[in-house]
């Protein structure tokens, strides 16, 4: 995290405020664009072997190819962006924001060119609906505008598909797949451990408590009889014995004291 801090101060005099904006502006224009001449969006595309023949502009174009999805639910997919980004960034600030994506675009990159592939820009989507689920758990999204879930299930449900993807997929997926969640990792793995720590230090203490519960307040010492193997036996602690010691009802006048008591 000092890394991020001191990187952050360095780039906050560049960055880029409202920077969903440009990104939700970018690629409504590439598919108002792409409806007149559907080449449009495979000029845009990041493809290693084409940027190695000259066609620069992909590094940078691929990041406003718009979601092959119907418009109605383009709009909506923008509007939870835009939601989303802009929480991300009023609670960061712009310079963090923009580092945060940055990170993404550049491990996302790394990855194309390393396996040898096409790009596309899940990152973006993947990267902030993480940070703003991790941040903002609670949030209720409506499925269908109908059915409420908090945006945590609906992250756990993305982890699930992610570490599957890791697991089972190919060499290109698990890149494009790490290229996704590094960004979060490098700006919330430590948050996450300590999280993890916390919440497995809870559990132990919670188990402790419960250990605790299930143990009988009161024991004799002499016949092993407690509150909880009988209820309707009365506990007495001798004032003759040296230490703390108990006995039951039938054996406090009934036993021979320890240590060195007078008769």
């Amino acid at each position: 995290m000092r890394l991020l801090d001191r990187l952050e101060r360095k780039f906050r005099p560049y960055a880029v405020p409202n920077v969903t904006i440009v990104i939700i502006m970018g690629q409504v224009l590439a598919f108002i664009l792409s409806r007149s001449n559907a080449e449009i969006v495979e000029k845009m595309e990041l493809v290693p072997r084409l940027v190695m023949d000259g066609e620069i502009w992909r590094l940078g174009s691929f990041c406003f190819v718009p979601p092959d999805i119907q418009p109605l639910f383009l709009f909506f997919a923008m509007m939870i962006f835009y939601r989303m980004g802009s929480a991300l960034e009023q609670i960061w600030g712009a310079a963090r924001y923009n580092l945060f994506l940055i990170c993404g675009y550049l491990t996302t990159v790394a990855a194309a060119f390393f396996a040898a592939s096409a790009a596309t820009n899940m990152f973006i989507g993947t990267s902030v609906f993480l940070a703003f689920a991790w941040l903002y758990p609670n949030h209720v999204f409506y499925i269908m505008f109908i059915l409420p879930v908090k945006v945590r299930w609906l992250a756990l449900l993305a982890w699930i598909g992610l570490i599957y993807g890791l697991l089972i997929g190919d060499m290109q997926t698990k890149l494009f797949i790490l290229a996704g969640i590094t960004n979060f990792l490098l700006f919330f793995g430590q948050e996450v451990i300590l999280r993890i720590r916390s919440k497995g230090r809870q559990m132990q203490r919670t188990a402790e408590i419960a250990a605790e519960a299930g143990k009988p307040k009161h024991e004799c010492v002499v016949c092993g009889a407690t509150d909880k193997s009988d209820s309707t036996l009365e506990f007495r602690y001798c004032s003759k014995c040296e230490g703390a010691l108990c006995y039951c009802e039938n054996h406090l006048r009934n036993h021979d004291h320890v240590g060195n008591v007078e008769a």
